[in-house]
């Protein structure tokens, strides 16, 4: 019961500084004259998968279970394409794919592409020669990270008078002080980096109690307790009418996910880290291609409007998502 408690204390810390997080980022960037678009890939992104981030280093690093840190990056990918699922529940006018614009699918597909490489990874295991201690699709990861961050901002610039309107309710900072959002900025961040520390061995303790393994533990539980920033801060997006934002911080995400892996096997000394950690975690990157190939299927045919309380899109990303969950739990 205690391990569940310190869970539950995590969790709430991570959601309550998320939040805050969220909203002195965006601050930062309206006064440095971002646009939402470009907020939602790459600066909303990299802020709330910070969980992500420092649960992986601590996972590598002191705490020396490197199926955690794994399991927490590509179980956050496959937990950030259900939240597009929940998200479309909570857009009730039409479909949400629908409202999103095209501009979408490239980040998805980079996202796709890089959790390939990881899939292909996990699979030939050892087989990879190292580049020192470190895997060379780390190289791959780290390449394309940037390669995609280029090409997304060019066509955001290209494509803003068609697709980026400011839709948002707009933000009116002027009482606050950049000096002031920086500072809260940073004040959150140490928080959020503080309440992740503890996550890696609380998951180990859980998996230990509950028989159900590092792998399962990392993809399910702490997966869904570091995506909740994402969470809080795409329904938040949702409902003040700025979808772009919510589903850029979605794929994005994913996107600065794998980029952690990058980091992770830099900091894991022992070798290559996907040789380290169990296979089992090639379901969850295989689940995560697939939800996201049917994400782009919805931005692509762009259903008029919902059979149920979800377009058909969101029902397959939330029937991948149950199956996924069902053989984790089989091979946990």
């Amino acid at each position: 019961m205690l391990l569940w408690f310190e869970f539950l204390i995590c969790t709430s810390v991570i959601v309550y500084s998320g939040i805050r997080l969220s909203k002195y980022g965006d601050i930062i960037a309206e006064k440095t004259g971002l646009g939402r678009a470009w907020i939602g890939v790459v600066l909303m992104a990299s802020v709330t998968s910070l969980p992500e981030l420092v649960t992986g280093i601590s996972s590598v690093t002191y705490a020396g279970v490197p199926d955690i840190a794994v399991g927490d990056v590509l179980g956050s990918c496959v937990f950030n394409m259900l939240i597009l699922a929940l998200l479309d529940a909570v857009y009730r006018p039409m479909p949400i794919s629908a409202k999103a614009h095209h501009g979408h699918v490239l980040s998805a597909a980079f996202g796709i592409l890089l959790l390939g490489i990881v899939t292909i990874s996990l699979f030939l295991g050892n087989r990879i020669l190292p580049l020192g201690w470190i895997g060379i699709y780390t190289l791959l990861f780290v390449v394309i990270y940037f390669i995609a961050m280029r090409l997304v901002y060019s066509y955001e610039r290209k494509q803003i008078s068609a697709f980026v309107k400011e839709i948002a309710v707009e933000l009116k900072y002027k009482d606050i002080a950049t000096k002031t959002a920086v500072v809260n900025y940073a004040v959150n961040a140490i928080i959020i980096i503080i309440a992740a520390t503890f996550l890696p061995k609380i998951g180990e303790g859980i998996a230990e109690t509950t028989g159900l393994g590092q792998t399962f533990v990392g993809n399910i539980f702490i997966a869904i307790s570091t995506s909740l920033p994402e969470v809080v801060v795409s329904i938040a997006a949702v409902k003040i009418g700025s979808i772009d934002l919510a589903i850029g911080n979605l794929f994005g995400s994913n996107i600065f996910n794998i980029f952690i892996l990058a980091i992770d096997d830099i900091l894991f000394t022992k070798g290559p880290l996907l040789s380290f950690v169990n296979q089992n975690h090639i379901i969850s990157a295989v689940f995560a291609i697939a939800m996201t190939t049917t994400a782009i299927i919805g931005l692509t045919y762009r259903a008029e409007r919902k059979p149920l309380f979800l377009a058909w899109d969101s029902l397959g990303i939330l029937l991948i998502y149950v199956i996924n969950l069902m053989l984790l739990y089989m091979l946990r």
